[in-house]
Order: structure tokens, then C-alpha cells, then sequence
């Protein structure tokens, strides 16, 4: 057991400034809980304003030496801590499992798709590569470059704990940037994991760091004057105030917002397949995914072919702790969390929905005070309910029914998010068709979690996103750096006089 790994052990969950653990000042505190159990696991600290300043602090020391490192040599500290991504990828997942309560399994997933992240950012010394024109006017070249911002903060989600972040700080790392994380109190410990692992690769001190808290910690971030950028993935009315906040006091602003995902089955789609794809990206992860599929939008008469079977699927799912390897989906993250998502479902019968299974009252063999929910699954819901309207975070899922491919679209685009949709058909002419009309950010023909690939990109349209910028790939190498352009002329090709007129290609 490795040095963080003992210390999760304890009962505080601390920062990581400048290198080292640092135990909470503040005499604030949240409680880490074991879902699956409802035990109190341990306490995490909340930041105070002067903490989360030593860590800017600390980062805007280390700075400059980090940005003016030859980016291949910053590749190879990347390269180690891939490494090490790798070899503690299991126990990165374990903790993931004790304290958000996906499966075991699940959160090898998570970590899989931050380490391609990681993978992805130590290819920087191509990425960051400029553009150059000989010769743009008689004597004179013009080349451009890209430079980091300097000190970058990311505020990230408990759904995630270990692939979010890892969307921000690979990329930002590799930029030439310090990055401060601000994770979920909920599940804070991958956190201080990951800050061990970039030490052992060769990390300088006060380029990795991260403060636990809550809107304190968030508000000092985003009111330093050394914080340059701001990433955030979250709820939508989050995104909202993080992105005005930030904006207000100058920073550049990515921040990802809330989810209501439709997946359209047209009559001729698979409906095996259909109901796989349904099931999963449903219930997974217990529906607590930015990318889960939470309305099944049924064309046609394919209702009644795909209904009895989702039925069937959603009442042997197999909900137990996360750990045990068969398990399907895990508990609720927390008791808040399983009140809420159990107080949609009572609005949708109340709004006359047909509730169709019930997940309400289950509980797993032997872990009976944990946060359990079994799988829920409504028909007949309408665009006017608020179990369709509003993001319920949890595994419910709606099935709404229109009578063609033309009233999918327009009830899909009529939704203010636009994070994810998917669309289950063989007809290449249809999979065209949805693509191109479609008003969200990522789409599945036949995919119904399409999350992109670490060199893609990943942001919704309309209120699921804040900012111009999506995460990682290219567009985060865009987001952690600014655009420096050159232009260069020496005395020998220089003319006699002044030149009082805007200067051309000659």
C-alpha cells in the first residue's frame, strides 16, 4: 500500500499543496460515505480562503520554470505518470467504488477513458506545434505559437471522480500550466491519489494541486486574479454561475452543464440490440452519467415490441455492492441523492405517467442501509411532465412515443440541453438524416453512449454548455493556451521613411 493509499485509510481526507498533504485549517468539514453500507467512511476538509490562496500561491511559483520546459521533456513526466495510471488503475477503481458505489468494473472503465486522456496529452510536443509563412510580404515572416495561460482550476463532479478531472489536467499539465482540482466532497479520495502518483513521476511541486471544499473553495477560485481559466463539468444552474462568475472577473470559462438524453428507436432498429444498448446506458452507473440515456423516444409502432422486453430486463437487473464482480448497478451516491431521484418518480405517477416498473423500496441482500434504488421505467410520458423535462441523475428512465422520425427530431431539438441523443435504425438514409439535423453536441447511430475518443473532444450544445471550448482533445489544447502571432523583419530589408498607412503584402 502506497503512501496516499495508507493515508485513505485515516479518518480526513486532506488538500495537496505544493507537493505534500496538508490536513484541513478551516475547522470545516464534510462527511465521505460508503453508499453501498450508509457508514460514515471518513471526513473530508473544506478549504478556506487562505488555503485555496496557498495554493495559487505555490502554483504561481512553479509556473514559469514548467512553462518554459521543452514540452518533450514535460511529455516524459506525462509518459510516467501514464504508467503509473496504469498500474494502479484497480486501486484508483476501488476507491471509486467505496466512496461514489458504481461497480467495480464500471470504474475500471472510468479510469480507462482519463488514462486515454493521458495517453492523448503526451503526444504535446505535435500539438503544440505552430503555423508558419515565409515571406508573407517583401522581407518579412509571420509565424504564430501557443503559450500557457499560466495558473488553471478545474471544479469537478462526483459522478466521475477519476475521468473528469483527467479530462482537464493531462492536457492542461502538458500546456505548460499549473492546474489546481477542485473535486466532489462527495467522493474526494481519487483525488489525492492522483497527486501522489504525479509526484512519483517527477512532477515539480505546486504544478498539481488540489484543494477539497465547497462553494467557498469554488467562489476563491474564482475570484483570485492569478486564476487564468476555469473548467467545470456539473449541473446546469452551476454552469451558469460558474461561467457569469468567471466571465465577470476576467477568467476564460469551459464550463459543461446538465443532460437530458434521448435515444430514438425507429421501427426497423434491432430490438435486442435496442434493448441492450436501453438498458445499459440507462442504468448504468445507476443513471448518475452526464451520458446516460434517460428517455427512449419509441417511433412508430416499435413500442410495442421493445416495451415487454425492457420490462423483463429492468426487473432482473442485477443491483448489488459494487465490488461484487456480477453486479449490473451499485446503490445511490448518497441518501440526498436517492430522495431526490425517489421524489421524480413520485411526480411522474403523480402526473400520470405509466409506471411500468418500480424501483422504489429495494433493498440488497445484506447492505440494507445503503442507498438503494432498483431500476424505473415509465411509458407514456409527456414533453410537459417534469420527469421529462428536468435531469432526474438517477436510474429512471421515460419512454415518450411519436408517430415518425420528423416528431423524434423536433421533440428532441425542442429540449433546452443538447448533451447527448443517440438513434437506433438500419437505414443509412435516416442515420444521415439524424445527424445532420439534429441540435446536440455528440450523436449515436447505433452507439447510445457516444462519448468521443480522447483526440475528439467532448461538449454538449444549447444549455449543456458554457463557453465556446469543449473538453480535451484539440479544443482543450485550444482552451489551456493562447495564440502568440510573430512577425519578423530584419534591418537589411527595411526601407527608407516612415510608413503612415496600414501596412499590405507588397
Amino acid at each position: 500500500m502506497g503512501k496516499i493509499e495508507s493515508q485513505l485509510a485515516t479518518a480526513e481526507v486532506g488538500h495537496y499543496i505544493n507537493g505534500a498533504v496538508q490536513a484541513g485549517a478551516s475547522g470545516r468539514y464534510g462527511d465521505v460515505f460508503n453508499p453501498a453500507t450508509g457508514e460514515l467512511a471518513r471526513k473530508v476538509a473544506f478549504a478556506n480562503v487562505a488555503e485555496v490562496d496557498a495554493a495559487v500561491s505555490a502554483a504561481n511559483a512553479a509556473f514559469p520554470a514548467w512553462a518554459d520546459t521543452p514540452p518533450i521533456r514535460r511529455a516524459r513526466v506525462i509518459f510516467k505518470f501514464l504508467e503509473l495510471m496504469n498500474q494502479h488503475k484497480d486501486a484508483l477503481a476501488a476507491i471509486i467504488t467505496s466512496e461514489h458505489g458504481k461497480v467495480f468494473t464500471d470504474a475500471q472503465g472510468e479510469v480507462s477513458r482519463g488514462i486515454d486522456v493521458v495517453e492523448f496529452a503526451c503526444g504535446i510536443p505535435q500539438l503544440l506545434k505552430g503555423d508558419y509563412t515565409d515571406q508573407v510580404s517583401t522581407g518579412i515572416d509571420n509565424w504564430t505559437m501557443r503559450q500557457p495561460l499560466g495558473v488553471v482550476a478545474g471544479v469537478t463532479p462526483f459522478n466521475f471522480p477519476c475521468m473528469v478531472p483527467a479530462w482537464m489536467f493531462p492536457v492542461a499539465i502538458a500546456c505548460g500550466n499549473a492546474f489546481i482540482l477542485k473535486p466532489s466532497p462527495t467522493d474526494p479520495s481519487a483525488s489525492l491519489l492522483m497527486a501522489d502518483l504525479w509526484k512519483q513521476a517527477g512532477l515539480p511541486d505546486g504544478i498539481f494541486s488540489v484543494v477539497q471544499g465547497d462553494k467557498v473553495a469554488v467562489d476563491a477560485l474564482l475570484a483570485h486574479p492569478d486564476v487564468k481559466a476555469v473548467s467545470f463539468v456539473g449541473s446546469t444552474p452551476i454552469a451558469n454561475y460558474i461561467y457569469e462568475t468567471g466571465a465577470k472577473n476576467g477568467k476564460r470559462v469551459q464550463a459543461l452543464g446538465g443532460a437530458k438524453n434521448h435515444m430514438v428507436v425507429m421501427p426497423d432498429a434491432d430490438i435486442e440490440q435496442t434493448v441492450d444498448a436501453l438498458i445499459g446506458s440507462a442504468y448504468g452507473s445507476a443513471g448518475e452519467r452526464c451520458m446516460a440515456i434517460s428517455v427512449a423516444v419509441l417511433v412508430g409502432d416499435v413500442a410495442e415490441k421493445i416495451l415487454p422486453k425492457l420490462i423483463e430486463r429492468t426487473k432482473t437487473l442485477q443491483i448489488k455492492n459494487g465490488m461484487e464482480l456480477d453486479a449490473e448497478m451499485g446503490p445511490i451516491v448518497t441518501a440526498a441523492a436517492l430522495s431526490r431521484i425517489t421524489g421524480y418518480i413520485d411526480d411522474g405517477v403523480k402526473a400520470g405517467a405509466k409506471l411500468l416498473v418500480d424501483g422504489r423500496g429495494f433493498k440488497a441482500s445484506g447492505f440494507e442501509a445503503g442507498y438503494w434504488l432498483g431500476g424505473t421505467l415509465f411509458d407514456h410520458v409527456t414533453a410537459d411532465m417534469k420527469i421529462y423535462k428536468e435531469e432526474i441523475f438517477g436510474p429512471v428512465l421515460s419512454c415518450v412515443r411519436v408517430p415518425d422520425f420528423a416528431a423524434a427530431v423536433s421533440l428532441v431539438n425542442s429540449h433546452e440541453f443538447g448533451n447527448g441523443v443517440s438513434c437506433f435504425t438500419r437505414d443509412g438514409n435516416v442515420a444521415r438524416e439524424f445527424a445532420r439535423r439534429i441540435e446536440v453536441g455528440m450523436v449515436g447511430i447505433n452507439v447510445p453512449i457516444p462519448v468521443p475518443m480522447a483526440w475528439h473532444g467532448f461538449g454538449g450544445w444549447k444549455r449543456s454548455l458554457f463557453g465556446d471550448m469543449h473538453a480535451y482533445g484539440e479544443e482543450g489544447v485550444r482552451f489551456y493556451t493562447k495564440q502568440k502571432s510573430v512577425m519578423q523583419r530584419w534591418p537589411e530589408s527595411i526601407g527608407q521613411g516612415a510608413e503612415f498607412v496600414m501596412p499590405t503584402a507588397k
